[in-house]
C-alpha cells in the first residue's frame, strides 16, 4: 500500500518539479547554496559527502567546487545496480564520468571514503518532509547507506516542495536537517 501511495507521490513531484518556474529555481538554487556553506556543520566538516544533481534537483556542483577550494575532502557516491553505495573521493569535479543512469560519478578507483569517517552528507531526495523523511526515487541506496551513519546529514529541498508529512516504511532513515532557501530546519 505505501508502495503504490510513494509511486503516485513520486509522479506528482515530478510534475511539481517540472511545473516551477526558472527564475525560481535559479534564485532557490542561490539561497540554498548561501544556506549551506554558511552552515556551522558544513564549515567544520573536514570530510563531505555529496550528490551530482541532475535535470531540475537542487543544484549541488557549487557547493562541491566550494568545499573543495575550503580544502575539504569531498566524495560522491558510486552506486552498482545491486543497490551498494559507496562515498568515493575526488579532487576536481572534472575526475566525475556517466555511470549509473548516466549520473557522474567517480572511477571505482578513487579513495573510498568510509562511512565513519563522514562528516557531512548532503542527501538527495524529490521532496522532504518537515519530520525529516524523504521521497527518493526509489532504488533505497541512500536508505541502505545511511542506516547507522554517524555523520551530519542534510537535506536539501525546494521551500514550494516541502511537505507535511510523507508516507514512511520501517526502513527510511530521517536526515538531521532540512535546508531550503528560505530556511534550516534543524531535526535532530
Amino acid at each position: 500500500m505505501i508502495d503504490k501511495q510513494k509511486s503516485l507521490l513520486r509522479e506528482q513531484i515530478c510534475d511539481d518539479i517540472f511545473a516551477l518556474p526558472e527564475d525560481y529555481v535559479a534564485d532557490s538554487d542561490l539561497g540554498l547554496f548561501n544556506r549551506i556553506i554558511s552552515l556551522e556543520k558544513f564549515i567544520a566538516a573536514r570530510n563531505i559527502m555529496i550528490y551530482y544533481s541532475v535535470q531540475r534537483e537542487p543544484a549541488t556542483l557549487e557547493i562541491a567546487r566550494t568545499a573543495l577550494s575550503m580544502g575539504k575532502t569531498v566524495a560522491f557516491p558510486l552506486c552498482d545496480r545491486g543497490g551498494i553505495m559507496e562515498a568515493r573521493a575526488v579532487g576536481s569535479l572534472e575526475e566525475l564520468r556517466p555511470a549509473v543512469l548516466g549520473i557522474p560519478a567517480p572511477p571505482d578507483t578513487a579513495p573510498l571514503i568510509a562511512p565513519e569517517s563522514l562528516d557531512f552528507i548532503i542527501v538527495p531526495a524529490l521532496t522532504y518532509d518537515k519530520k525529516g523523511y524523504r521521497l527518493g526515487y526509489g532504488g533505497g541506496y541512500y536508505d541502505r547507506y545511511l542506516l547507522g551513519v554517524e555523520a551530519y546529514t542534510a537535506g536539501i529541498a525546494r521551500e514550494r516542495l516541502l511537505k507535511d508529512e510523507l508516507p514512511i516504511e520501517s526502513h527510511d532513515v530521517a536526515v538531521k536537517c532540512i535546508i531550503t532557501e528560505e530556511r534550516v530546519l534543524v531535526l535532530h
